[in-house]
């Protein structure tokens, strides 16, 4: 694992008065003139109304995470928080542990009671909870990272935030791509033999947009890559990631890569000496054998933007996406046993992404059932019955989601070449 950057863990249970009493919070937005990040992309506009702007010295910030920093995502969005927050001048207050249920929203009430201006909470499973205390708190903005209804429910003080991560997954699947390649020429592993592991938490869009975009990367330089992928049930669970990649391995997976948040899945793979694309940080010192690259969504450019927005009395977007452009999708470094070539590959990738050349989802690229995707209708105003509403198919590709619809991916096509396993999940 990455080792923590900042040893800077609040772990709250109790903040101010008793939940019983939770009202909203008195007093307005507050900051001062500092530039924000306007590259990003605002899916669903900027909303929420005006509000006068004072110091951002007089902001206080809360954070609600569902793990600790044993969790690599969760450490992920940890040390941005506290990056964005040191850099600003902003008070930074934080709550670990706290599962996607109603403590999300007893967390949410205590943060706005202690005088939290802002509140963040980073899990799917919060959202709900999150939005109930949006409408007690209406002078507090809210916030919620992968979540899909803030540009349904309409809510000036709630928002929903995310990356174009399935850029930089494309990107570590180049850099396995190359691997697999060098695994064939040196005789270590045939054409037909070219088969990616991949851990999977659910069944979720995101997941499946993830193990995708990271496969048509790979395919993208060695068009013999095939993909097996199992799933755990649960985000973080360190036992059955191990599991699920030693599985894999034992299936004749010779590259692995993941989806969850664990040291599982890279710690099987330098056991059993197979190479490891890792997710949320670099495993380069844990595994130093093994390690290739690893994908993460920096979220430091959108606290940022949030904090400078209420310092200055502007709206937050509703519904934002981070970029490769905007810094909020980044490689690792590479690790040392990754093929010839790779950094330069990589650096071409990346600028034909950017500029529009290349699409991750081209439908060209892939086939379902053995015939190209040429309409699909996503469920991008997600309801109770997630029914199918906005048409994805946009001149070529599959309109994910940094692209005018919603922030959140909502990519959940099963294409040709992936074979999955445990989907109960």
């Amino acid at each position: 694992m990455k080792k923590k950057k900042l040893l800077w863990l609040i772990a709250l249970t109790v903040i101010g008065a008793s939940l019983a009493g939770c009202g909203s919070k008195s007093g307005g937005s507050t900051g001062a003139e500092t530039e924000a990040n306007s590259e990003a992309e605002a899916i669903t506009g900027a909303d929420a109304g005006e509000t006068e702007g004072t110091a951002l010295s007089e902001l206080k910030a809360g954070f609600i995470f569902l793990h600790d920093e044993n969790s690599t995502y969760d450490l992920n969005f940890m040390n941005a928080a506290q990056e964005a927050c040191d850099k600003l001048g902003v008070e930074m207050v934080a709550k670990t542990n706290i599962p996607e249920g109603q403590e999300a929203y007893e967390a949410a009430c205590e943060l706005a009671d202690a005088g939290c201006d802002f509140v963040f909470a980073d899990s799917f499973g919060h959202e709900d909870y999150i939005i109930e205390a949006a409408k007690e708190y209406p002078e507090v903005q809210f916030s919620h990272a992968t979540g899909t209804k803030a540009h349904t429910e309409n809510l000036d003080n709630f928002h929903n935030a995310f990356a174009s991560i399935y850029d930089g997954r494309y990107l570590a699947g180049i850099v396995a791509g190359l691997k697999l390649n060098e695994m064939i020429e040196n005789g270590d592993i045939t054409e037909n033999q070219a088969k990616i592991g991949y851990v999977g938490a659910y069944t979720y869009a995101e997941v499946i947009s993830g193990y995708t975009s990271f496969f048509l990367g790979a395919r993208s330089v060695c068009p013999s890559a095939t993909m097996e992928v199992t799933f755990t049930g649960s985000w973080y669970d360190e036992t059955a990631e191990k599991e699920g990649a030693n599985k894999l391995i034992e299936n004749g997976c010779v590259i692995i890569s993941q989806h969850a948040d664990s040291m599982g899945a890279p710690t099987a793979c330098e056991t059993a000496g197979v190479p490891n694309v890792s997710y949320n940080g670099s495993t380069a010192e844990a595994c130093p054998n093994t390690f290739l690259v690893s994908s993460r969504v920096n979220w430091e450019p959108y606290f940022e933007l949030c904090l400078n927005s209420i310092a200055e009395g502007v709206a937050i977007p509703t519904d934002w996406c981070g970029t490769l452009e905007t810094g909020s999708v980044e490689l690792s470094e590479l690790g040392s046993c990754v093929a010839e070539g790779t950094a330069e590959a990589i650096e071409a990738a990346k600028e034909s992404l950017i500029s529009g050349e290349t699409h991750v989802f081209d439908i060209s690229t892939f086939t379902v059932d053995g015939a190209e995707l040429t309409s699909y209708m996503a469920d991008v105003d997600t309801d109770a019955d997630y029914t199918p509403d906005h048409e994805a198919i946009k001149d070529g590709y599959f309109n994910e989601s940094a692209e005018g619809l919603r922030s959140a991916p909502y990519f959940d096509v099963q294409i040709d070449g992936i074979d999955l396993l445990d989907t109960a999940f």
